[in-house]
């Protein structure tokens, strides 16, 4: 008897398992776009993929990179939090941030700047942290850590002089022919997701460091796509957005477990920056169906 109730229950976890997948599929095969997905529970290995190791354009979601390459410059006496920077009106760089708002002369050190960068994905904050951490520093970084994939290729377009970029903001990555049309970064959701992973296991720069990266995350304000809806979960993120390009890469802290997720979406016919792109959408959805599928469980 015991045996027929393990076998039963083995029967109805697959059944469970295979229909979620099918859920998954027909989200993605529905979508107006090109979707690419890779998740991961670091408790227990689990993973789900779509087009995981597709090469796809970051938008801010490069962040995550910069700012692990910032940790790791200051852990090495390369640069200091302390170092500061001056805001300009030619170097403001409007799509997302406050610092657009700031008055010319007003000095910022380089801690507020990455906080800035992440929480509020300030990109004026970015290509400051991108003075102190050039885009070649970072993509070292990102080798060092067996991220083959994942680089920074320039800083963020100025809306000022755009050909300045060419200049002084890019990574020899980023005048690759091969790599223009993937703008401020290239990755995979794979490796988006083994770089969380390292932080959740304290392998980046130290424990301690990675533990700082995290708390950082965790008070990212942009959750129109993961945490849509998880209101009562905490999330580690970052998101990104372009005019057809929604992205996001979080650990979801559910109840069965932490999960690690990177999803985008691409090729999104209509342009819409309102909470409602169909990108972030899609991306609330699947990642609710991903937690359900690797055991995470949902606190919404």
């Amino acid at each position: 008897m015991r045996i027929l109730i393990i076998a039963a229950f083995t029967i109805c976890c697959i059944s469970a398992a295979q229909d979620l997948d099918r859920r998954i599929n027909s989200e993605v095969d529905n979508f107006n776009g090109a979707v690419s997905l890779f998740a991961k529970n670091l408790n227990t290995g689990g993973t789900f993929e779509i087009a995981g190791q597709r090469r796809v354009r970051t938008a801010s979601t490069i962040k995550l990179a910069v700012m692990a390459a910032a940790f790791t410059e200051v852990s090495r006496g390369h640069a200091a939090w302390t170092d500061r920077s001056t805001i300009t009106e030619a170097g403001k760089i409007s799509g997302s941030g406050v610092l657009m708002e700031f008055s010319e002369g007003v000095t910022l050190p380089l801690i507020d700047l990455l906080r800035l960068m992440i929480v509020v994905s300030d990109n004026t904050a970015t290509n400051l942290v991108l003075d102190h951490i050039a885009p070649d520093v970072v993509n070292a970084e990102m080798q060092q850590l067996g991220l083959i994939q994942t680089r920074c290729l320039r800083k963020v377009l100025n809306n000022h002089d755009p050909a300045a970029v060419a200049v002084n903001g890019m990574s020899v990555e980023g005048k690759k022919p091969e790599n223009k049309a993937f703008g401020l970064g290239v990755s995979t959701p794979r490796e988006m997701v083994t770089l969380m992973e390292k932080l959740y296991r304290g392998e980046v720069v130290s424990p301690r460091a990675s533990a700082e990266m995290l708390a950082i995350l965790k008070r990212q304000q942009h959750h129109s796509g993961i945490g849509r809806t998880l209101r009562e979960t905490t999330i580690a993120s970052k998101s990104g957005a372009l005019d057809h390009l929604r992205s996001d890469v979080a650990i979801v802290y559910a109840k069965g477990g932490p999960i690690a997720m990177a999803i985008t979406c691409d090729d999104i016919p209509e342009v819409n920056y309102t909470d409602d792109n169909p990108g972030d959408l899609l991306i609330s959805r699947l990642s609710l169906l991903l937690l359900k599928r690797l055991g995470g469980g949902v606190n919404q």
